[in-house]
């Protein structure tokens, strides 16, 4: 059987040896050496006006006057086609970024903006697969569940010492329940090779993988000693902040000499200092409220400042989708809960006529406040919230809202300012908007954003402040440093006047720096800040400052979101989410499928990590893989992701949706991919 053989990485993989940094800084040192050479034959020439100059972005290019000088002397190691490009840039082109980092792509069709079409509707269907798939599911299941229980039964009378974790002894209670722990003994063991994936280096458009095999079945996960690069479709790096190198790398390391590396201590209690005022006025600034605070876990600011929201007499209204650490801190409130279909508004309405007209249990009296909790972009779906029919019913039945834009702020929208900006509407409609630096930012923590009166309470009454750690300085510069360069500072010069000599020369801004800008417009959501949000010794490249840089790749990570999950669409995959959502999750039921899928694309030529679901993150039927996009990712990426479903695809047996429209080959969609892009809905489910 599939699911209990041991790991055959060992006889499947290569050996690959990990590509070394200095090949990758070598062909990068060559490309500018290149261009060097191409800038001073131009500037030799008399007769030859002084050459004009783009943006020099970590992902854009210098124009030179000359394109035929030679980039590469000497040979560079991509025996894993993926450290270098697959087409060398001209010496036009001199990217700043390591390519296994961020991807090289000077392609502005492949760019799209992320903004909701009036004409579509937001929803959430579910494809079934054909019965045969759904009964095989159920009954490999019962097979392993009944298995499961035979080997227990047999094994706690033959071999009880293999069981003592779950009897009892000397008089005490067993550590472990014996219900509890059977699914992770009898199920998930058996395809834990997919999960804990140990990793190492950068987690960029690719990353390292520490190589591993099993002689027991997965009891136990032996290094073998060998690393593999592989193409990182698994991170939360949605806007490819997560890099090394590059200006909010230098920010960072530019704050460990101002501030160390931690104030050790929580806010109430010496920890807080001008950083985090200066990351909360931002923050603010960016999703468009009157205040925020800062907590150093995204968990935790949902699952302790809740509680401080809501308490008994309160009632709280949650979507059945919503994360765990929105259940977890609703259970610590106190306050009665009630859940609601899917992003279903008409089931939340018929919901809200009911508790509205009960009130209390018991009492009968009028609930103190009514809550409903929603998330912006839903991680194991792939969902969006609709919004627009929630604001809806919030005038009509006069509610509180609070949206946890985890994953939708900073991914989605023309300017990244999540799913109010994705639908166009002001921020202030929706009361509490909560979201994570983890994700689109490459940082770590969370915030709470919203009226001041409520945020200044919030940070008295909740339990991060006076209890956890704050947030680090080095963080919060991360934060700083990408937020605002989504953003723009206001009075920026364009790079192109900042360039001297074919190099960028950073911008300083702040209070009390040496900025140009003498009048400091108002600011007008959704931007540019003026320099006072800034620290006063942090130095921005021009392409960071002007918010070039964070506007392409937003329009990059729009693409790459557009083109998967349209691809897959059209390849005949049953896939959930919304197009322009980061998160793709492609179905496959079965639960072989999902150690069998993780092998196949991680043993490809081209080795591809993914991330597969089961439950209980997911109903137990329905196990998945979630592809992750970023914009570090380019569309040659893309294509290979699509080109290896295509192929595991058709050997397991996975393309069963596509329910009305043709069914496209791989070629058809890798050749049309800008044009699928750009289809309306309705188009791509016709085409």
């Amino acid at each position: 059987m599939a699911l209990n053989r041991p790991s055959s990485s060992h006889s499947i993989f290569k050996k690959r040896s990990a590509q070394s940094p200095a090949s990758a800084a070598d062909y990068l040192s060559a490309l500018s050496q290149a261009d060097a050479r191409a800038r001073k034959t131009s500037s030799s020439s008399s007769s030859r006006s002084t050459p004009t100059a783009t943006p020099a972005l970590s992902f854009s290019s210098t124009t030179t006057g000359a394109s035929d000088d030679t980039l590469l002397e000497g040979d560079m190691d991509n025996s894993d086609r993926l450290s270098l490009p697959p087409v060398p840039p001209t010496s036009e082109q001199v990217f700043t970024t390591v390519h296994t980092e961020f991807g090289h792509c000077a392609n502005e069709a492949h760019r799209h903006t992320s903004q909701h079409d009036p004409n579509e509707k937001i929803r959430h269907v579910e494809r079934d697969p054909p019965y045969y798939i759904l009964i095989s599911t159920y009954i490999s299941y019962l097979i392993l569940i009944c298995l499961g229980h035979v080997r227990d039964f047999l094994g706690k009378r033959f071999h009880p010492s293999s069981y003592k974790h779950l009897m009892p002894r000397d008089g005490y209670a067993p550590l472990n329940s014996d219900f509890d722990s059977f699914y992770t003994r009898r199920l998930k063991k058996r395809i834990d090779e997919c999960f804990a994936q140990p990793v190492t280096g950068v987690a960029g458009r690719t990353i390292l993988l520490l190589d591993r095999i099993s002689p027991d079945y997965n009891h136990t996960q032996i290094p073998t000693g060998t690393r593999t690069r592989a193409l990182n479709i698994s991170s939360y790096n949605y806007l490819g902040f997560a890099q090394a190198r590059g200006g909010c790398a230098d920010a960072v390391e530019e704050s460990i000499k101002h501030y160390g590396v931690s104030t050790c201590g929580s806010r109430l209690e010496g920890g807080s200092c001008d950083l985090h005022t200066i990351g909360e006025a931002l923050v603010a600034k960016f999703v468009g409220a009157e205040d925020s605070l800062i907590s150093s876990m995204g968990f935790a600011t949902n699952s302790t400042y809740i509680p401080a929201m809501v308490g008994k007499g309160c009632l709280v209204i949650s979507d059945e989708l919503n994360h765990s650490s929105i259940r977890f801190g609703v259970r610590n409130s106190g306050a009665h809960v009630r859940m609601f279909k899917h992003n279903n508004m008409a089931n939340l309405e018929a919901l809200l006529r009911e508790v509205i007209s009960q009130g209390q249990p018991k009492s009968h009296r009028p609930w103190k406040k009514i809550l409903i909790i929603v998330e912006g972009m839903y991680s194991m779906e792939g969902t969006m919230v609709d919004l627009p029919g929630l604001l809806k019913l919030k005038k009509k039945y006069k509610f509180y809202l609070f949206v946890d834009e985890a994953h939708s702020i900073g991914a989605i929208g023309p300017h990244g300012r999540g799913v109010a900006d994705y639908f166009g509407i002001d921020p202030n409609e929706i009361d509490i908007l909560m979201g994570t630096f983890t994700k689109s930012f490459g940082a770590a923590g969370g915030y709470i954003a919203g009226k001041k009166a409520l945020i200044d309470r919030l940070r008295i009454k909740g339990y991060s402040g006076p209890y956890a750690e704050s947030m680090t300085p080095p963080v919060l510069t991360q934060i700083i440093a990408s937020m605002s360069s989504i953003m723009g500072v206001t009075g920026a010069d364009k790079p192109s006047s900042q360039i001297q000599n074919g190099h960028a020369s950073p911008l300083r801004i702040g209070n009390g720096s040496s900025s140009t800008i003498n009048e400091e417009p108002e600011y007008h959501h959704p931007g540019p800040i003026p320099p006072k949000y800034l620290p006063s010794w942090l130095n921005l490249a021009p392409e960071l400052a002007s918010g070039l840089e964070g506007s392409l790749r937003l329009r990059r990570l729009a693409f790459n979101s557009y083109y998967l999950h349209r691809g897959l669409h059209k390849l005949g995959f049953i896939i959930y989410g919304h197009p322009s959502s980061p998160i793709v999750p492609l179905l496959l039921f079965h639960p072989a499928k999902m150690l069998m899928f993780h092998r196949m694309m991680k043993d490809r030529e081209v080795p591809i990590v993914t991330v597969v679901v089961g439950y209980p993150a997911t109903p137990l039927i329905t196990g998945r893989v979630r592809f992750c996009v970023s914009a570090a990712h380019t569309k040659e990426d893309v294509d290979e992701v699509l080109r290896a479903c295509d192929e595991v695809g058709d050997v397991m047996d996975l393309k069963h949706g596509l329910g009305r429209g043709k069914r496209w080959d791989i070629e058809e969609v890798v050749k049309r991919a800008v044009e699928l892009v750009n289809m309306k809905q309705e188009d791509v489910d016709d085409a």
